[in-house]
């Protein structure tokens, strides 16, 4: 079966896309947890975070601060967001391919799950 993210990277599945660059794709998740949820992802397939390298590092590093740029994009940069990486069946993780989940637009309860 094939990566439906990797779909999207290609541009056979159609998504509400919120940024492309050469590394890094980011769109919107289509069950929104949050006001607003956003999918921050690499362009290259990684199935896993226990997949990840040392010479994944930058690009570890890259989502995060893209995602973080988003935030500050839509607005809610000042007022909290929350970053979520999730892994393996019991944090929920069905798409696999990494991915970078960005919640805000409202208050975030804690614990999260």
């Amino acid at each position: 079966m094939p990566c439906l993210f990797c779909e999207i990277v290609a541009g056979r599945v159609p998504a509400r896309m919120v940024h492309a660059d050469d590394r890094i794709v980011a769109f919107h998740d289509i069950r929104p947890q949050a006001p607003t949820h956003v999918l921050v992802i690499p362009r290259r397939h990684i199935a896993s975070l226990l997949d990840l390298t040392p010479e994944d590092d930058g690009l570890t590093g890259a989502l995060v601060r893209k995602a973080r740029d988003i935030a500050r994009e839509m607005g809610f940069d000042e007022s909290g967001f929350r970053l979520v990486f999730n892994c393996g069946d019991d944090a929920g993780y069905s798409v696999y391919h990494i991915h970078l989940h960005l919640l805000g637009g409202r208050q975030l309860g804690w614990p999260p799950g």
